[in-house]
């Protein structure tokens, strides 16, 4: 057994013994919760599936995200639940007008659900059902069709929106605002009964709960990976322990990981499920599975938080896994066919952490004890190809923090060698040492089509600010060399990192325009000060004054103020002008990563005007205007 220290914490690599303890097989339910844009999977549940299975273990693997979504765009949920709450939230309007006056949006609700009839609702469904068969089948490679399918999610779920007001349902996904505060615990506890607006009870109702009935799991891990992820998660871990007491619940995934020095400190929403994953999964949550199936103390099991009757309890072990060791993703048993996609995109991981793992606004490290480790390129070139021939799919999105420079050549080389004939994309740091044109016709060769960038910045002293370690040569360099091999350049940035005068983000805004033929989408916002990244952690380095809000006890990032550069409304206020001002061929109307990953596949090029956004025209979103 190999031994590392990190965070204080003794870590053990590769701890695992493969084989269920006296032959006993406990039966697994894993679930990924909404809210998520269902076009791949996530690789959080293949990932454990794959180890749990290799241990003998019975496993059932539960996208209720994508099952949500499937049924959100049914006859059954918009003609049968929808209709059903109309009166619903009628009588609620009618209610809350008997103690004081509705407010315009209220009356202007009102309105609206007057006009849900059945034949607006069989109508609305039979253009739902539409669009999922565009995005599923290759009229999906038809702009104005997928744009029009698009279009059609957001107005149904505009619509389902009525009858849970005042949350609002969202395509996509991330917008999906229950009108509760999620770093509140005391809020999502609310939120969780508040059957007017809680949809995830009825998602519960309809697709977890008839699957548990089915499959009878002895455990049920729930993995969070997005903050948002926290109320739908919380209802189902709620209902599960209600209806199905016996059943151990645990919870895992970074934001897990993120929050573990408060979820101790939160006893009543600690008791809504029975353990905590937190950093890498495989190993923790295989000792839990079988310490549950034995009726063993859960003591002792690494990256475990658990509650019994004397309190909640956190391990003092770290485990972290040896890459080697981990076999492929399994995705049996997840409905790949049901994705909102027309060709199976698969999710792959070759490394854990980050290389660099030095940018001071960067918090991704926290999901590992341990530091960055890779798996072997023959290892990986295997894994790819099993997948490959076993999925039926040429569409991978290699899901590293951020793909090494050493690495992506090896990548690169040996699937032009092996010609694997795959199409990827993955996530790169701009590094000097991928400026050979050489490495990039390997990658045009060996099927690159789709880049993230974490471009940050066009200033330079605001890189060195950022400990990014690159310059605006290597960034247009990298640019240019990619793009002229028919990649597809997405990068992404963010203007108020401390420091940062509004001279520095104009510079940004300058490079980017300058370089616009290079750069074909880009992803904007403005710093968090998120709680776990070196800014946060050291505030006097960088001139921060962080507002720590006791209530908001679940809150990953503070608000701050600087003493040098940009305030946070002064840069809120810069990214409103970028918005408003920056090169119009960056506005697609077709947005989802993915979707543009599949166009640039298919049509060879990252010339695609076709995705560009453009004005609504008179009778946009009508059926008929996209044919039959």
């Amino acid at each position: 057994m190999k031994v590392e220290y990190g965070k204080g914490e003794l870590i053990q690599l590769n701890p695992r013994q493969a084989g269920a303890p006296n032959g006993r097989k406990t039966k697994v339910m894993l679930v990924f919760p909404p809210d998520w844009y269902p076009s791949e999977p996530y690789l959080s549940l293949p990932s454990l599936t794959c180890v749990l299975r290799a241990a003998g273990h019975d496993v059932v693997q539960k996208d209720v995200n994508l099952e949500m979504y499937d049924w959100y765009f049914s006859e059954d949920f918009l003609c049968r639940l929808v209709l059903k709450r109309v009166p619903q939230q009628l009588d609620r309007l009618r209610k809350l007008s008997r103690l004081r006056s509705l407010t315009e949006a209220e009356q202007g609700l009102q309105l609206a659900l007057a006009g849900l009839t059945r034949g607006r609702m069989a109508e609305l469904t039979e253009k739902a059902e539409r669009a999922k068969r565009i995005v599923r089948t290759p009229e999906f490679y038809q702009a104005d069709k997928l744009e029009w399918a698009i279009n059609t999610f957001r107005q149904v779920t505009d619509t389902i929106s009525l009858v849970y007001a005042p949350a609002r349902i969202c395509m996509p996904p991330m917008e999906t605002d229950l009108s509760y505060k999620v770093f509140v615990s005391s809020e999502v506890l609310d939120a969780i009964e508040d059957t007017q607006v809680n949809v995830y009870r009825d998602v519960f109702e309809h697709i977890l709960k008839p699957a548990i009935v089915t499959e009878r799991p002895d455990v049920i891990g729930i993995s969070i990976v997005l903050q948002q992820q926290i109320f739908s998660t919380m209802t189902f871990c709620k209902l599960i322990k209600e209806q199905f007491p016996n059943i151990h619940v645990t919870i895992g995934g970074n934001t897990v990981t993120r929050l573990r020095d408060v979820l101790p400190k939160t006893p009543n929403l600690f008791a809504l499920f029975d353990s905590a994953v937190i950093y890498e999964g495989e190993t923790a949550f295989l000792q839990l599975i079988e310490a549950v199936g034995a009726g063993r103390d859960l003591a002792g099991i690494p990256n475990l938080m658990y509650r019994d009757a004397s309190g909640i309890h956190t391990s003092s072990l770290s485990c972290a896994e040896d890459m080697a060791a981990l076999p492929a993703p399994d995705f049996d048993g997840l409905p790949l066919e049901k994705y909102f996609v027309p060709d199976r995109i698969l999710p792959y991981l070759a490394t854990r952490g980050c290389y660099w793992g030095r940018c001071e606004f960067c918090d991704h490290g926290e999901g590992y004890t341990a530091g960055y480790r890779t798996k072997k390129i023959d290892q990986i070139i295997e894994e790819i190809r099993g997948l490959k021939a076993k999925y039926r799919t040429r569409y991978f999105h290699f899901t590293d923090e951020s793909y090494p420079p050493a690495l992506f050549r090896k990548l690169t080389r040996r699937l032009v060698e092996t010609n694997m004939d795959i199409v990827w994309t993955t996530h790169m740091r701009f590094e000097k040492s991928l400026s050979d044109e050489a490495v990039w016709q390997d990658a045009r060769t060996s099927g690159c089509k789709f880049l993230h960038y974490g471009y940050e910045s066009g200033s330079e002293r605001v890189l060195k600010l950022m400990d990014k370690a690159t310059t605006t040569e290597a960034i247009q360099r990298s640019l240019k060399l990619a793009a002229d091999v028919g990649i597809w350049n997405h990068v992404m940035g963010f203007f108020g990192f401390p420091g940062e005068t509004r001279e520095d983000a104009y510079a940004s805004m300058r490079f980017l325009e300058e370089n616009k033929d290079l750069v074909h989408s880009i992803g904007f916002g403005t710093f968090d000060l998120s709680k776990h990244t070196p800014v946060a952690k050291n505030p006097e380095k960088f001139g921060v004054t962080p507002y720590i809000n006791p209530e908001w006890d679940l809150a990953l990032d503070y608000y701050f103020t600087v003493k040098d550069g940009l305030s946070v409304e002064e840069a809120e206020r810069v990214f409103e002008e970028f918005e408003r001002n920056h090169y119009p061929g960056w506005d697609l109307k077709i947005f989802i990563r993915e979707y543009v990953f599949l166009y640039v596949a298919r049509f060879g090029t990252n010339k695609l005007p076709a995705l560009q956004f453009r004005p609504p025209e008179v009778g946009a979103g009508d059926l008929s205007g996209v044919g039959a």
